[in-house]
C-alpha cells in the first residue's frame, strides 16, 4: 500500500515494526496500543545513522507531515516584529520578533538547534531538550546527514561552531546545529564568549546559504545550565551587532518557558528601544 494511501495509525503500525525488525535489541518488542506513538519516537531516537529502505522514507515522511500538519505550522510572516508586538521602535524593530512555542512548527529559512558535540542528536528516548524534538520531528535523514558530515569532519564539533543540514519533515528550510557552552560550575567569560560564538557562527552560515530568517532557541540554558537572563543578554547584543551590517531580513527569538518569555522581553526593551 501506498504512503498516501494509508490511515496515520497504519502508518504508525509500519514505522514501529520496521524499526523493530531493524533493531537487535528490540526484534521482539510488544507495544501497546497506547504507548505506540512514545515507542516510535524512542526507537527513532536510539537509531544509529545508517540507511533505511525507500519505503520506510516514504511512509515516515507522510507520517510526520500529518503531524506537522495537525500541531500548525506557523509562517514567519505572521510572527509580529518587536515594533509591532511591544512598539520597539529602534532601528532593527522591524527585523527581529520574539515567539513562544514549539520551534518545530515554525516555517523559517532555518531553525537554530541547541546540539551537543558529537552532532547526531539526542539519543535519549523521548527526552525533553531541543535536540531530541527537532530530530524527532525531522526524521531519520536528518541523523542520517548530520552523520556523514561527522563522518567526513573525523573529530567532534567545537563549542561555539555550528554545522547546516537540510530540514526533512520540519517546515523550515534548513536546521543551524551550534554546540553551546556547557556551564558547570560559575560562568566566566570564556563561556560568554562562546555562546556569543554561536551565535555569530549561525548567522555566518545564514549569510553564506543566502538565508532571510533565522529562528533562534535559548541556547545552552537547559540542559548545559547556561543562566537565562545573561545568555537572553549576549544573544540580543551578539544579534543586534550582526544585523547592523547584514542581508538577513529576520531573526526570530523562539522561547518555550514563560520564564524566557519574560526575561527577552525585559532584555529586548532595554537593548533595543
Amino acid at each position: 500500500m501506498k504512503a498516501k494511501d494509508m490511515s496515520q495509525e497504519e502508518r504508525l503500525e509500519y514505522l514501529i515494526q520496521y524499526l523493530c525488525r531493524d533493531s537487535v535489541r528490540y526484534k521482539s518488542l510488544r507495544v501497546e496500543k497506547a504507548e505506540r506513538r512514545a515507542t516510535l519516537r524512542s526507537l527513532m531516537n536510539i537509531r544509529m545513522p545508517g540507511p533505511v529502505s525507500e519505503e520506510f522514507l516514504e511512509i515516515q515522511d507522510a507520517f510526520l507531515q500529518q503531524e506537522a500538519a495537525e500541531k500548525g505550522i506557523v509562517q514567519v510572516e505572521a510572527i509580529p516584529t518587536i515594533q509591532e508586538a511591544y512598539g520597539i521602535n529602534g532601528k532593527l524593530g522591524s527585523r527581529i520578533s520574539l515567539w513562544q512555542g514549539d520551534i518545530t512548527r515554525l516555517s523559517v529559512d532555518a531553525i537554530v538547534n541547541a546540539a551537543n558535540s558529537g552532532m547526531l542528536g539526542c539519543f535519549v528516548p523521548c527526552h525533553g531538550c531541543i535536540d531530541n524534538a527537532i530530530h524527532s520531528a525531522a526524521g531519520l535523514g536528518l541523523r542520517e546527514e548530520c552523520g556523514e558530515i561527522m563522518e567526513r569532519q573525523g573529530y567532534e564539533e567545537a563549542t561555539g561552531k555550528a554545522k547546516i543540514t537540510g530540514a526533512y519533515n520540519l517546515p523550515c528550510r534548513y536546521v543551524l546545529h551550534t554546540v553551546g557552552p556547557i556551564v558547570y560550575e560559575a560562568l566566566t567569560e570564556h563561556h560568554c564568549r562562546q555562546l556569543s560564538s554561536c551565535y555569530e557562527s549561525c548567522l555566518s552560515l545564514a549569510e553564506k546559504n543566502g538565508l532571510d530568517s533565522v529562528a533562534f532557541c535559548c541556547i545552552s540554558t537547559g540542559e548545559f545550565h547556561f543562566p537565562n537572563e545573561k545568555a537572553a543578554e549576549i544573544a540580543v547584543e551578539t544579534v543586534r551587532e550582526w544585523l547592523e551590517h547584514s542581508r538577513i531580513e529576520r531573526v526570530v527569538f523562539n522561547v518555550f518557558k514563560d520564564e524566557d518569555l519574560e526575561i527577552y522581553e525585559k532584555v529586548l526593551r532595554d537593548r533595543l528601544q
